[in-house]
């Protein structure tokens, strides 16, 4: 139990860090000079969305497969 759990959190700590360093470092930053450079995000959080709410769906309609009756 104490396995699942530990991999569980460490899960949780991994995608949180990711999403407050991104959060942090994106946008644009200005340098020295009169230049910007833009700061690109280091997790594409559009596509982590699609994917999630594509899995969710998934598991959504084989929960219901599995628990139709008749």
């Amino acid at each position: 139990m104490r396995v699942f759990l530990g991999i569980i959190i460490g899960v949780f700590l991994t995608i949180a860090s990711a999403y407050v360093i991104d959060a942090v470092n994106t946008g644009p930053a200005t340098t020295g000079q009169a230049t910007t450079v833009e700061r690109r995000p280091m997790v594409n959080w559009d596509v982590v969305d699609h994917n999630w709410h594509a899995f969710a769906d998934s598991v959504r309609v084989g929960w219901n497969r599995l628990t139709r009756t008749g």
